[in-house]
């Protein structure tokens, strides 16, 4: 449904950055739904003058206008190219609030919103409920009877997509009040605080682990706050603001608490929200200077450890990797060298560049259940990729990349295995989960 011409006042677009822009159109170049659907308007360049003429009360928020601002997939690549530092992600994720406020949604989107921004993501326990039954549908053998069956193909397509993109959901979840505070192997050197997440806490408690167990192999006492909640990413991409605005303060409050020099995450998209935090809550008076005092102490995990005198009492690792860089962490954190060096580290292992690595690979949050053709094409993209490395280990860092790669290794019928960077540290410090 048309809304009325215009912003509203509220979470703005700035008009000042929309105007740093100089249209060279350096950003087509790297803009994955301009590669692939050759439309300006789907590009970031024309993305930023529909915004402006909103702002100029030109057009007004039709569904065309919508549909161009939702086929982003926020991977902020144009940020790397752009030579004039346009604020992209920022002016993004304002229309997507202006989105959220003033253009009518139909009754399944207010409830699906309402389900995952409200009721779900903000409380571990209803995730962990949640992915419970998932795993009961799993293992019970439903899954593969309405698959086996065929009537997983009269599902919508978003469900049927749910279900071929959730990986196994393990037997035990992480839980932050399971692991208060864990020791340094040796002498103490750092104390830092885990940021542990929602997705990978869930699906991924084994990357979870790893991270504490690389973390004490060096030197470090780490503390899990029981009392952190998400990071708030899938509502600032969303539009949600003032949820994640909240759910900054819980976190701000929870790792002042803790007393920790650093803040360590393992998932590049938990990374760069925290890191803007600052941002995000720019304008409250009673958390903007904790915000920005917050996101300094902000660490990837790999860039923590590149950071540090690394303890390299590594064992010797068969195997042939490649890297997939997740967009937030290359082009938000701007971290692209610190995983690489520690996988070159590894005694044993033949490290591959893949073509376009810091490319999307599609899946960007929840993008791979609001667009899956789309997200469907640049994984397809991704893998021909990776097939040309002949890598039998594919790691990343960020747990919608985990899972998005690994449903393009089995669409892909290769033979090779999908993981995080701190897994294989922790594999080679003497972990068995390598074989």
């Amino acid at each position: 449904m048309q809304a009325g011409l215009g912003f509203d006042d509220l979470d703005r677009p700035s008009e000042e950055f929309l105007l740093e822009c100089v249209h060279c159109g350096l950003c087509l170049l790297t803009c994955p739904t301009y590669s692939i659907l050759g439309v300006e308007a789907d590009s970031p360049r024309g993305r930023l003058y529909l915004m402006t003429s909103i702002l100029d009360r030109k057009i007004a928020l039709t569904k065309g206008f919508v549909d161009h601002m939702r086929l982003c997939l926020l991977c902020r690549a144009c940020e790397s190219t752009c030579p004039s530092g346009v604020k992209y992600g920022r002016l993004m994720e304002a229309v997507r609030g202006q989105i959220r406020r003033l253009y009518r949604q139909s009754a399944p989107e207010r409830f699906t919103r309402y389900m995952v921004f409200k009721a779900l993501l903000p409380k571990q326990g209803s995730l962990e409920f949640l992915f419970g039954i998932s795993r009961l549908y799993q293992r019970t053998g439903l899954q593969t009877g309405m698959r086996r069956s065929g009537l997983i193909r009269f599902l919508p397509r978003q469900l049927s997509a749910l279900d071929e993109y959730i990986p196994p959901i393990p037997s035990q979840f992480f839980k932050a009040t399971e692991h208060p505070l864990t020791k340094p192997e040796g002498k103490k050197e750092h104390r830092v605080g885990f940021f542990s997440g929602c997705v990978m806490s869930l699906i991924f408690p084994s990357v979870n682990q790893a991270t504490l167990n690389v973390l004490a192999k060096n030197g470090c006492e780490v503390v899990t706050p029981k009392r952190q909640k998400c990071c708030g990413a899938l509502h600032i991409h969303n539009g949600e603001l003032e949820i994640a605005r909240r759910l900054a303060r819980a976190n701000i409050d929870a790792f002042e608490e803790a007393g920790v020099d650093y803040v360590v995450s393992n998932a590049g998209g938990c990374g760069a929200t925290l890191k803007e935090y600052h941002d995000l809550l720019r304008g409250d008076p009673q958390y903007a200077s904790r915000a920005e005092r917050f996101s300094e102490k902000v660490r990837d995990v790999t860039e923590f450890l590149n950071g540090i005198n690394l303890n390299k009492s590594f064992e010797r690792i068969e195997a042939k990797a490649t890297y997939q860089e997740p967009c937030h962490l290359a082009h938000v954190q701007k971290i692209k060298d610190q995983p690489r060096a520690l996988i070159r580290a590894i005694p044993g292992v033949e490290f591959v560049e893949m073509r376009e690595s810091d490319r999307c690979c599609g899946s960007a949050g929840s993008y791979w259940f609001t667009n899956n053709d789309l997200s469907m094409k640049l994984l397809d993209s991704k893998m021909a990729n990776i097939v040309t490395t002949k890598a039998d280990l594919i790691l990343t860092a960020n747990p919608p990349c985990l899972m998005h790669l690994r449903l393009g290794v089995a669409r892909a019928g290769m033979n090779a295995r999908v993981a995080h960077v701190v897994e294989l540290l922790d594999w080679a410090y003497g972990s068995r989960k390598a074989e």
